[in-house]
């Protein structure tokens, strides 16, 4: 079918809107857009990580924080405001404990992971959703893939999210800084860093890292620390930029995706030379 010139440019619906309405509710955005399966989907990956790292931390996490920061607020400069209904839900529900130290659970850091999981996965969905509002309202969806995968990579592997759009210097030179700062970090800090009891706004910076971090507070995060370093705030200091600035690598790898998902496919060859059939 020929479609109008105006209606084949039609966007499906406004972008900021589709966005905002994920970050508020996991899956709405796309619900918006008319995707309702995938929109149900979205909802119950995101808020069942975040369900389930409140399971295994009992809530806890915001009782890592000294009581001079424990605020109203204290979420927004966490992960998990990604996923703004989980991080409401989780302060409505659990707050800052019940007043006095408890034991922490076993599973406790596997549970912050979580719950800050999802906060970044639904931060990918609200990039699909705003690229998905943009499409043409008859085109093929970019898809998942096209656009939120790479995004979702370069925050796992910093660098990755470059390697998968063919963009593989780029990708080298990320990776070799930005895991490197991690490391050389990580190291001045004695693995202090890799602790959200004890560095808990550092730590979420250096998050934003990715999986890197992971492993190395899974080998080195939770070791007595038996003297003090010299240059462990340096060390501190590193890691958290490490992560802030694969965040520039994120917005980089969702640009260029989206422009290359949402640029008009340029006609074949064998289109350009077939004869243009007079009109009767």
């Amino acid at each position: 079918m020929n479609w109008p010139a105006a209606q084949r440019n039609e966007p499906r619906g406004d972008s900021t809107v589709a966005a905002v309405l994920t970050w508020i509710l996991p899956g709405a955005g796309h619900f918006y857009l008319g995707m309702p399966v995938f929109g149900l989907c979205a909802f119950l990956l995101v808020q069942g990580l975040y369900l389930l790292g409140l399971q295994l931390s009992d809530g806890m996490l915001f009782e890592y924080l000294e009581p001079d920061l424990q605020s109203t607020f204290a979420g927004v400069l966490t992960p998990e405001v990604g996923n703004l209904l989980g991080l409401v839900y989780h302060m409505k529900s659990y707050g800052f404990g019940i007043g006095h130290m408890r034991p922490w659970p076993d599973a406790m850091w596997i549970g912050c992971w979580l719950t800050a999981c999802s906060g970044i996965l639904n931060a990918c969905l609200m990039v699909q959703a705003h690229s998905d509002a943009r499409a043409p309202k008859n085109a093929i969806d970019p898809g998942f893939g096209r656009i939120a995968r790479p995004v979702l990579a370069a925050w796992a592997v910093p660098g990755l999210g470059h390697w998968l759009q063919g963009r593989k210097l780029r990708a080298i030179c990320f990776f070799a800084l930005l895991v490197g700062m991690l490391l050389l970090g990580s190291w001045l800090a004695d693995g202090a860093n890799l602790s959200r009891e004890r560095h808990f706004y550092y730590w979420a910076g250096q998050f934003l890292a990715g999986l890197p971090g992971l492993g190395l507070e899974v080998l080195f995060g939770h070791a007595p620390l038996t003297q003090d370093r010299a240059y462990a705030d340096a060390g501190l200091d590193l890691a958290c930029l490490a992560g802030l600035l694969n965040v520039l690598a994120l917005m980089d790898v969702y640009a260029f995706g989206e422009k290359r998902a949402l640029e008009p496919a340029a006609p074949s060859p064998s289109a350009l030379a077939e004869p243009v059939a007079s009109a009767p």
